[in-house]
């Protein structure tokens, strides 16, 4: 009877410890099967809502996406299924690519529409060796090559040129990036949370941004404490009219964030068609002004000088603070767009130099010498 008893509570004990191991390899692979947290704190362009094994996310007012983990998942009506993490997508722009790229995923990309001033090794080297195809460009897309990349979704820009018919047509999901049109900053770097939903990287995009956001607004505090507010202006003339960024544009933003202000006061609009007399009348007599091109060569102001003799009558122009970029020196679009506080730093530099370190070394923008 002893004997017998003792076989009992070892078998006992053996089945509760079994009990418990697997209650916590359960609450284990339930936790793996969660995703993981994430708020959207700037974006206006995206929202996120979680359940138990599914997270919907709202793109915009009209586009849907329910991102599940199991085929069988059921999804609640009006939203578009997509199983996650995808595997393999196409990107249709530069600021689409700066969320892979930041993210360390270029081995998600299968298709780009082009390499125009791309400057990352990587993603020309996959392209050259065929892993990652190019696809044409918006209203032009070549729909075999599509095909070829085999993507799971496709990132698109929907207010662009378009000419998304014919791939709709292969029934592969089209999944809009609203990232342009974002007119914070942050709110633009923050679509990085977007793409690491997809991919399967929530925890690496979320730490990636709140290292961005930490990073901008110590460096926005510090050009707060400064006493003086000079005044700047942006863009050139092209074909007879200047494009001249709006007050309400994100760029706008970071001349303010970096202690300057900016000419066009209208937080109204993000961009705007402007006469040189319209821009002349505005920014006659500001302090700086930011040129962004893609000069062939070196630029110079005899160059800009040359382009357009009438910029020679800016106060900006005469007293040589120009500020300046060239994109075919500089990888510009492919990346900024998640570096928002780098180039706030470059500006803060410009506008404030006794703020920055007396050896800091810009990244993207410098006086035009």
């Amino acid at each position: 009877m002893r004997k017998f008893f003792w076989a009992f509570a070892v078998v006992a004990l053996f089945c509760a410890c079994s009990g418990k191991n697997a209650k916590k390899q359960g609450a284990d692979a339930a936790s793996d099967d969660a995703f993981v947290e994430m708020s959207v704190k700037y974006a206006t362009g995206f929202s996120v809502r979680d359940s138990a094994d599914i997270r919907l996310v709202d793109v915009g007012k009209h586009d849907h996406f329910a991102l599940v983990r199991t085929d069988d998942a059921a999804v609640p009506e009006g939203y578009t299924k997509v199983k996650v993490p995808i595997q393999r997508t196409i990107c249709m722009t530069a600021l689409q690519l700066s969320n892979f790229t930041i993210l360390d995923a270029h081995d998600v990309v299968k298709g780009l529409t082009g390499t125009k001033n791309l400057y990352n090794k990587d993603i020309l080297a996959r392209v050259k060796d065929g892993r990652i195809v190019k696809i044409g460009m918006e209203g032009n897309f070549d729909t075999e090559m599509v095909l070829a990349a085999n993507p799971d979704v496709i990132f698109i820009s929907p207010f662009k040129r378009g000419g998304y018919e014919p791939i709709k047509e292969t029934g592969i999901t089209l999944v809009p990036h609203l990232g342009y049109k974002e007119l914070d900053p942050l709110g633009q770097a923050e679509w990085i949370k977007f793409v690491g939903m997809f991919i399967g990287k929530e925890k690496e995009a979320q730490e990636v941004f709140d290292g961005i956001e930490k990073r901008y607004n110590d460096i926005k505090t510090q050009a707060a404490k400064s006493t003086t507010r000079p005044t700047v202006f942006s863009g050139e003339m092209h074909s007879g009219t200047w494009h001249a960024v709006g007050g309400k544009n994100y760029l706008a933003q970071i001349f303010r964030d970096a202690g300057a202000n900016y000419v066009i006061q209208d937080e109204e609009t993000a961009g705007e068609n402007l006469e040189f007399e319209k821009m002349y009348a505005l920014a006659a007599n500001a302090d700086y002004w930011r040129i962004l091109n893609s000069f062939q060569g070196d630029f110079s102001y005899e160059a800009l000088k040359s382009s357009e003799p009438r910029n020679e009558l800016f106060k900006a122009y005469k007293e040589r603070k120009v500020i300046y970029c060239n994109m075919k020196q500089q990888p510009y679009y492919e990346i900024t767009p998640v570096q928002p506080d780098v180039l706030l730093k470059d500006f803060v530099a410009i506008f404030h130099p006794e703020l920055v370190e007396s050896d800091y070394q810009p990244t993207y923008y410098r006086l035009l010498k």
